[in-house]
């Protein structure tokens, strides 16, 4: 793989911080070592002295005075090496990608640490996407990740998908305007990026079938693509076995995974992870030495913490807990959709996620229905425009979120939303 030809003038000019280097190269470094070169503040000047916090199960992850001190210091712009270390084994173990084994500069699988996986995102589109550059994804999708494409004046390519993900037919006639032989011709306009949410997508539920990304992957492969896995479900799936991933099928190294800890540990605690190419991650790296700098040493130590102590077992068993609390949120709605929406509405039971993508029929467009009727009437969804490329064409469709609702809750909004739509058509 030529990863250069993948990267965006600002990516490509981005220069490792000296200053990072040194701070990396002294945490590295034996005790004896004497220092006089990084610009960290003294920690003995900080107020915070110690922690412990109480989990569920009655342990607790604590801090004492020495790992407070770390906790609360400048840390590795990639991530504290502990909780990397952790999360590799983790994703060696899960989607036993094939980039593991290989050397660096054909895309050894290399990992780091975001503020969240919407923070990796967007240093991954930065790093990727210049203006006028045709990105393809499968829309309707998530508004955040729209949010961060067009800023970038590129534009976007919609590939048709139903409640099964990306259609790989529609996929291969819209690359059908290019011709494989013309991707590396300078001045060629074909797509570079594919972007997409493969386990229940973000708004529609949608989740791919291990068909569909083999079919995916091989046309990638065909106009040298990377495929952008966006997968913060992925541990929300409520079938097992989970599906393949694409960075389980990654056989050149062009799958750029992003993952996320913010369904299944904590939201706030704003911990994603960018798995890929080596040679990738590393400008990825790049772009947080000059922004954010690292994410938060503190959370990346509590979790690490809690990971540890759990292992692998523990931590899938906690999954487990996560996953069916979940598919009974989604029954429960999808019971409450069946009683009181059967006649005015049409939708698919999600396998993954913790949304219902829900088509109002004889409603041209949700806007007004929602963000004025709605809220009159005490209910509030998603108008589905606001997931679409052009978010002012007309659309049909809400989304609906079963995450924080009680089932009680659900009924009592879908019965609101039931006699809206009977009064509006």
């Amino acid at each position: 793989m030529n990863y250069a030809r993948f990267l965006t003038a600002v990516s490509a000019a981005r220069k490792p911080s000296p200053i990072r280097i040194l701070t990396e190269l002294q945490q590295r470094s034996p005790p004896s070592l004497i220092s006089l070169a990084g610009g960290a503040p003294n920690p003995s000047t900080f107020p915070f002295l110690s922690a412990n916090i109480q989990l569920k199960n009655g342990q607790t992850v604590g801090f004492d005075e020495t790992l407070m001190k770390r906790a609360l210091q400048y840390s590795a712009s990639n991530g504290i090496p502990e909780l990397l270390t952790w999360m590799k084994n983790l994703q060696k173990n899960l989607h036993n990608p094939p980039t593991a084994t290989y050397s660096p500069e054909k895309g050894q699988m290399e990992m780091c640490v975001t503020t969240g996986s919407q923070e990796g995102l967007c240093k991954v589109f930065e790093m990727l996407v210049n203006p006028g550059d045709n990105v393809l994804l499968d829309a309707p999708t998530y508004s955040g990740t729209l949010a961060a494409l067009q800023p970038l004046g590129c534009n976007l390519i919609n590939v048709s998908s139903d409640q099964h993900g990306m259609i790989p037919s529609a996929l291969k006639e819209v690359l059908s305007r290019w011709a494989p032989s013309e991707v590396h011709e300078p001045g060629s306009s074909a797509p570079k990026v594919l972007y997409t949410i493969p386990n229940g997508g973000n708004p529609t539920g949608a989740s791919m079938t291990a068909q569909r990304k083999k079919e995916i992957y091989e046309l990638a492969r065909q106009y040298d693509m990377l495929i952008i896995e966006d997968d913060p479900y992925y541990f929300l799936q409520f079938d097992k076995p989970w599906a393949p991933t694409f960075l389980s099928m990654d056989v050149d190294g062009r799958v750029i995974r992003t993952d996320s800890f913010s369904k299944i540990l904590s939201s706030g605690l704003r911990i994603g992870f960018v798995t890929g190419p080596k040679p990738l991650v590393d400008r990825v790296v790049l772009h947080i030495q000059a922004s954010t700098m690292h994410t938060s040493s503190f959370t990346q130590l509590m979790v690490s913490q809690l990971l540890h102590s759990w292992g692998q077992q523990g931590f899938l068993q906690h999954i487990d807990g996560v996953i069916e609390f979940y598919r009974k949120q989604r029954d429960a709605m999808i019971s409450s959709a069946e009683k009181w929406l059967k006649d005015v509405a049409e939708w698919h039971a999600p396998s993954a996620g913790m949304f219902l993508w829900i088509k109002l029929k004889g409603i041209a467009d949700t806007q007004q229905l929602i963000m004025e009727k709605a809220l009159e009437k005490e209910v509030l969804l998603v108008p589905g425009g606001v997931f679409m490329i052009n978010s002012s064409e007309p659309c049909a469709y809400v989304r609906a979120a079963f995450s924080l609702s009680t089932p009680e809750q659900m009924d009592e909004a879908f019965r609101r939303l039931s006699s809206l739509i009977k009064d509006a058509v």
